[in-house]
């Protein structure tokens, strides 16, 4: 049903292109249309199917474990990065873009589920905290680059801050559903 959906939205667009170069001063619009329905039909078949599989429960049950084991890391990771006060400047860039950017990465990758499980308002809450602490890890990144260790220092307080609050409110809200 996706290919069907890609096919029929490619096929829409190459049509309603075509239909405007048959002439320079007029546009075959009964070629145009049928172009347009094409395309939005193979958006909607599209769409559907991408919803279908966003619900399913294996993508859920996939997703569940990946934001819960991926927010303990992160969680984790920084503990080790404030609790380690000597990483400064370069090191500290290594060890950012290491150790956090991939459980980083996979958070925001099953982000979505959390609407299909928890809610819209408890995804805007975690996510809120979660995109915080991603904005602070980027600037202790940025202020090591510029030799302001104390600022970074400051700032991987505060993103530990921000994502403890987002795995405690993740927890919260797994231990109300089950």
């Amino acid at each position: 049903m996706k290919g069907i959906g890609y096919f029929l939205l490619a096929a829409g667009f190459l049509g309603g292109a075509f239909a405007t170069s048959l002439d320079v001063k007029e546009v075959d619009w009964t070629i145009f249309g049928i172009a347009a329905a094409a395309a939005v039909i193979g958006l909607i078949l599209f769409k559907r199917q991408a919803s279908a599989m966003a619900r399913s429960d294996s993508v859920l049950e996939l997703n569940r474990g990946e934001l819960r084991e991926s927010i303990r890391n992160i969680v984790r990771d920084l503990e080790e990065l404030t609790g380690s006060a000597a990483e400064q400047g370069a090191d500290l860039r290594d060890r950012i873009d290491l150790v956090l950017r991939t459980d980083l990465q996979r958070f925001a990758d099953a982000r979505e589920s959390m609407v299909h499980l928890f809610g819209l308002q408890t995804y805007a809450d975690i996510m809120s905290s979660f995109a915080a602490g991603e904005r602070y890890i980027n600037r202790v990144w940025s202020a090591s680059a510029d030799g302001y260790d104390k600022e970074a220092t400051t700032y991987l307080a505060k993103a530990a801050r921000q994502f403890t609050d987002a795995e405690k409110q993740l927890t919260r809200a797994a231990q109300s559903i089950v």
